[in-house]
């Protein structure tokens, strides 16, 4: 993934480190996959890892050994594109359902992000998806291999959260008619909740929780259950987002970025009718992934945000302030870094982008 840095800095300044054995934190890598996306932890501790070329793995959070699940859908692979996100439903001690998000090929050269629910069985030498059912489409389907977002995230309530790119179009994120360059809330089966922004205007636009994205790659609740986002803005201004039900974000009408052809874009404090980012950065960090820490393994970084840091090579430490937050630190990984979880116990684990990308496991020094 190609990003641009721009020699203009903002809201980094407390974030210089130094190199990576200073982390406070010990780095061990259990495994390495094939462009790993995502991962999500089983009641038993195990972890369920996607690649992008279409493969979810069954993993041992001790030896980091996998195996192999049948019965995925088969992806359109290519650019951004492949398998996506993968998240365990909240009773899954009960009913076994998992989601994933992909890409899917429509007519003309066209694809787009689908969210799919499944049972998954985890008997021994059987592990299998059965009976999966497509819950939502990214809408309409158009060119291109970029910007798809779909990432996935439950609520405590067990509403479905889905992130989704403008898929490279500027214009489809102010759309109301489409759900490109938003962020839309589900019910589990895939229909709205009547109490949603838009959910009296019917339709597709009943979907929408917040518009005006370009490429929304994390989402996470604080401890107060504020929904927060992380997304890669165009050249220059990536952004922290506190979303908020029915509001627009502005792009492609505001960022704080430039497009890469150099055309300037207005910065948000142009037009205050837009929520602007709580934090942004330029030169950019690329995100890939967004958490937020709630476990006791790290007692300081308790409630604090984390970021995947993709061009940035770096683990991104943000500090929360009610409705602010702010860059508190970075740690330098060395490779670009795809996703970050917590764990069961409270370790925090990445998974390192592209080819060979690692598994790794981290705690306290």
């Amino acid at each position: 993934m190609f990003r641009v840095l721009i020699a203009v800095l903002f809201v980094v300044t407390s974030a210089c480190a130094s190199n990576g054995d200073s982390n406070p934190f010990q780095v061990k890598a259990l495994a390495e996959f094939d462009e790993p996306w995502a991962m999500a932890f089983l009641p038993d501790g195990r972890l369920l890892i996607t690649e992008k070329r279409g493969r979810v793995l069954v993993v041992s959070a001790d030896d980091g050994s996998a195996i192999p699940v049948s019965g995925v859908p088969t992806v359109d692979y290519g650019g951004q594109g492949g398998l996506g996100d993968i998240a365990l439903h909240p009773d899954f001690a009960n009913n076994s359902r998992i989601y994933l998000s992909y890409v899917e090929a429509g007519d003309d050269d066209t694809r787009g992000a689908v969210v799919v629910s499944a049972t998954l069985s985890l008997e021994a030498g059987n592990e299998a998806l059965t009976d999966v059912d497509a819950i939502w489409h990214q809408s309409p389907k158009v060119k291109g291999r970029g910007h798809y977002g779909h990432r996935l995230l439950f609520s405590e309530e067990g509403y479905l959260f889905i992130s989704s790119g403008e898929r490279q179009k500027f214009d489809p994120a102010q759309e109301m008619s489409g759900n490109l360059g938003k962020i839309l809330r589900l019910n589990d089966d895939g229909s709205v909740p009547q109490d949603n922004p838009f959910a009296e205007r019917g339709g597709i636009t009943a979907q929408i929780w917040s518009l005006g994205h370009r490429n929304p790659l994390g989402l996470a609740f604080d401890a107060e259950g504020q929904l927060w986002n992380i997304e890669m803005g165009p050249r220059g201004g990536d952004e922290l987002n506190r979303v908020l039900p029915g509001t627009n974000y502005g792009y492609p009408i505001v960022s704080n970025g430039r497009h890469y052809s150099g055309i300037d874009i207005p910065d948000h404090d142009t037009r205050p009718e837009f929520e602007a980012p709580k934090v942004w950065w330029t030169p950019v960090i690329s995100p890939g992934d967004f958490m937020i820490y709630s476990g006791d393994k790290f007692p300081n970084w308790k409630d604090d945000g984390f970021i995947a840091g993709l061009s940035s090579e770096a683990l991104v430490r943000i500090e929360f302030d009610g409705e602010n937050a702010r860059e508190a630190e970075r740690f330098p990984m060395g490779k670009s870094i795809r996703a970050v979880k917590q764990g069961p116990a409270g370790a925090i684990w990445l998974l390192e982008d592209e080819a060979g990308g690692r598994l790794l496991k981290l705690t306290p020094r």
